[in-house]
């Protein structure tokens, strides 16, 4: 079964750096995308980095131009690197895989790792 892992999360001071890294194994299914989602206490989780199938990116605005999204394949690795970190970027951060299963596309996630970036 899919099974995805995070980890590298933290506590940082603001302008520092992290990197997330999501083990994943179980992938046996068309790959739609796969991404990084943060929810901060109180709020909803939304997407701050998505890569699809065909290697494309995509950015939330607020983290443009600080993160980046990367696969290795060969270590079965999905890795956010997290540049010039801000408070408001605390959140408990989650890998996601967007699968095309039976004819349709369906969501696993990981169980989170925690960054908390301070002033």
């Amino acid at each position: 079964q899919v099974q995805l892992v995070e980890s590298g999360g933290g506590l940082v001071q603001a302008g520092g750096s992290l990197r997330l890294s999501c083990a994943f194994s179980g992938i046996t299914f068309s790959i739609n995308a796969i991404g990084w989602y943060r929810q901060a206490p109180g709020k909803q989780r939304e997407s701050v980095a998505t890569i699809f199938s065909g290697g494309s990116t995509s950015y939330a605005d607020s983290v443009k131009g600080r993160f980046t999204i990367s696969r290795d394949n060969a270590k079965n690795l999905v890795y956010l690197q997290m540049n010039s970190l801000k408070p408001e970027d605390t959140a408990v951060y989650y890998c996601n895989f967007n699968l095309w299963r039976s004819g349709g596309l369906y969501d696993y996630w990981g169980q989170g790792t925690q960054v908390t970036v301070s002033s």
